[in-house]
């Protein structure tokens, strides 16, 4: 696991209420490193945050980890299904 995937995974996991259902996949093409997060729906309201500043704030420490390892960080959260 990388150091952008960790990060991502242990920051999320002190947010939500069912930090057993946080998955994190990595991708890496040309434009960098994607990482898609999968959370618990009942827990979307937590990473989202009041209009998007989690999401926003977690984004912004994301590329700072990247800048840190010369990499282009992208962060994906997947809505839950029906939605």
């Amino acid at each position: 696991m990388e150091h952008d995937q960790e990060f991502l995974e242990y920051i999320v996991k002190q947010l939500v209420q069912n930090p057993d259902d946080v998955v994190v996949e990595r991708k890496v093409d040309e434009m960098g490193v994607l990482l898609t997060l999968t959370v618990n729906p009942d827990d979307m309201g937590q990473i989202i945050g009041k209009m998007g500043n989690t999401a926003k704030s977690i984004r912004t420490l994301l590329r700072v980890v990247g800048m840190k390892h010369n990499a282009r960080v992208n962060l994906k959260v997947n809505e839950p299904e029906g939605e």
